[in-house]
C-alpha cells in the first residue's frame, strides 16, 4: 500500500459480498471498519464461526485481535474511514419491484458521521440511476460538493461464491459521479484488484452489472425450456449439448437445471425490467425468462409425481432431494429451486428428506429441516431420489442405492444407472 493511498476503509454490509471484500483489503494492509446492523452476524465474525467458504475465519479473528479489523453495528464506524464501500442486499419486493430500503438505511445511518474528502462507493447491484438519484441528493443536502470535497462512485460487486478464481483477479468496473470521483475510486480499487476498468459514469457501471446477469438469466432459462422440449421429443438434452459444444465458435455451453437461484441472477434482471418501464420500453426476453424460471419448480414436482404414478408405492411417497444449495460447492440456498420444490411436494403428501454436504439445515416457512448424513444414505430407501445440485463431493453410489428411481437434473450418473431427464 502506497503512502498516498487511504489507510482506512469502511465496508457496510458484511454478507457474501462485504466480508470477502473486507478480507481482500485487510490482506493489502488496510485497517477495516466492518459495519452491519445484524448483531448476531457481528458476533459470528468475532467468534470465527461465519458460514462462508470465501473467507478465512481464523485470519479475520487475527485481524480483530490485532485491532486492524473493527466491527460496528452503527454508522459511527465510518468516522475514521477515508473510503466507504456499501455492499448491502438489494432484493425484490413481494410485487417483484426493487427493494432499496437497505441502501436507504445504510445512507441514513452514516450520514451524521460523514466528513469532507471521504469517498462513498456503492457496490450493491441496482438499476441505472440509483447512485445519482438516491445517494447524490443526500450528500448535497449534507452540504458536500461532490467531486470537490466529497467523492461518489459506483462499482458493481462481482463475486462468484465457491469459485477458484480469487476475488482480486476479477476485473473491477468503476464509474464516478465526476472525473475526480472516478480518480479517487480507481486509486482505491487499483490497490487491491489486478485490473480496474473505468467507465464514463455511474449509470454505465450500474447497467454493466445488469447486462452481465440478464444475459446469463436469459440463456439459462432458454436451456431449461429447451430441455423440456427435448424430453417431450425423447431426445437426450445432454447429448445434444455435448454435440453442440464441439463447435469451436458461436456456441456457449449452458446446462439445464431445476431453476436459477442465488442472490443475483434471478433478481437483477427484474431491476432492469422495472426501470425500463420508466422509458416506456418492454423487456420481453427478461419477462419470458422469469416466467420459465418460476415455472421450473412446478415442472420438476410434476415430473416426480409422474415418474411415480405408474409404480406401486405406499400412501406417502418418500423423496430424497440431493443438493439444496443454489449451485455446486456452496452453502447458499437463497432463491434455490429446492425450497419451492420441497413445499410443493409436501403439499401433495410426500415425505421429503434432503442430503447436502454443504448445507446442514434449511428453513421453510420458519420450520427447520436438517440434511440427512452420508451414513443414512446407505441405510435408507426412498421411492425416488432427485439430483438438484451437482456438488463435487457427492457419494454417487450411495445415492444411487438409496432409491428405487432417480431423476437426475444434473446428469451426474452414467445413463445406464438412471432415468435421466
Amino acid at each position: 500500500m502506497k503512502a498516498s493511498q487511504p489507510q482506512s476503509i469502511a465496508v457496510i454490509g458484511l454478507g457474501f459480498v462485504g466480508l470477502p471484500l473486507c478480507q481482500l483489503f485487510l490482506k493489502k494492509g488496510y485497517t477495516l471498519h466492518g459495519i452491519d446492523v445484524n448483531k448476531e452476524k457481528l458476533k459470528n465474525i468475532a467468534q470465527g464461526s461465519v458460514q462462508n467458504q470465501d473467507v478465512d475465519n481464523d485470519y479475520l479473528k487475527q485481524c480483530i485481535n490485532e485491532k486492524r479489523f473493527h466491527l460496528h453495528d452503527t454508522g459511527k464506524g465510518v468516522t475514521s474511514a477515508e473510503a466507504i464501500l456499501i455492499c448491502v442486499p438489494t432484493p425484490l419486493t413481494n410485487k417483484g419491484e426493487p427493494e432499496l430500503s437497505y441502501i436507504k438505511q445504510a445512507i441514513a445511518n452514516i450520514l451524521p458521521y460523514l466528513k469532507h474528502h471521504q469517498l462513498i462507493s456503492l457496490e450493491s447491484t441496482t438499476y441505472p440511476g440509483t447512485t445519482e438519484e438516491l445517494l447524490l441528493p443526500k450528500l448535497i443536502e449534507k452540504g458536500f460538493q461532490v467531486g470537490k470535497d466529497f467523492y461518489l462512485a459506483y462499482s458493481p460487486e462481482r463475486i462468484n461464491p465457491g469459485s477458484d478464481v480469487p476475488l482480486n483477479k476479477i476485473p473491477k468496473v468503476v464509474g464516478g459521479m465526476t472525473p475526480k470521483c472516478l480518480e479517487k475510486a480507481s486509486q482505491i480499487y487499483q490497490s487491491v484488484f489486478d485490473d480496474v476498468f473505468e467507465v464514463s459514469s455511474t449509470r454505465t457501471a450500474e447497467m454493466t452489472k445488469l447486462l452481465e446477469n440478464s444475459q446469463r438469466f436469459i440463456n439459462i432459462s432458454f436451456i431449461n425450456d429447451f430441455a423440456i422440449l427435448c424430453e417431450k421429443m425423447n431426445i437426450d438434452i445432454h447429448e445434444v449439448i455435448d454435440a453442440a459444444s464441439t463447435k469451436p465458435y458461436g456456441f456457449t455451453r449452458y446446462t439445464p437445471s431445476a431453476g436459477i437461484g442465488g442472490h443475483c441472477i434471478p433478481v437483477d434482471p427484474l431491476y432492469l425490467a422495472w426501470k425500463a418501464k420508466e422509458y416506456e420500453h418492454e423487456t420481453p426476453f427478461i419477462k419470458l425468462s422469469d416466467e420459465i424460471n418460476k415455472m421450473m419448480p412446478t415442472y420438476v414436482t410434476n415430473k416426480i409425481k409422474g415418474s411415480l404414478s405408474s409404480k406401486t408405492i405406499h400412501q406417502s411417497p418418500s423423496v430424497l432431494l440431493v443438493g439444496v444449495a443454489y449451485k455446486k460447492d456452496v452453502n447458499d440456498v437463497r432463491e434455490s429451486a429446492a425450497l419451492p420444490i420441497i413445499k410443493l411436494l409436501q403439499a401433495d403428501g410426500f415425505h421429503v428428506d434432503f442430503y447436502d454436504p454443504h448445507v446442514p439445515s434449511i428453513f421453510i416457512d420458519s420450520k427447520p429441516y436438517h440434511s440427512i448424513d452420508e451414513e443414512s444414505l446407505s441405510s435408507s430407501q426412498y421411492d425416488i431420489a432427485v439430483v438438484l445440485t451437482d456438488h463435487s463431493d457427492l457419494p454417487y453410489e450411495k445415492i444411487y442405492s438409496s432409491a428405487s428411481y432417480i431423476i437426475d437434473k444434473r446428469n451426474l450418473f452414467l445413463p445406464t444407472l438412471n432415468d435421466s431427464v
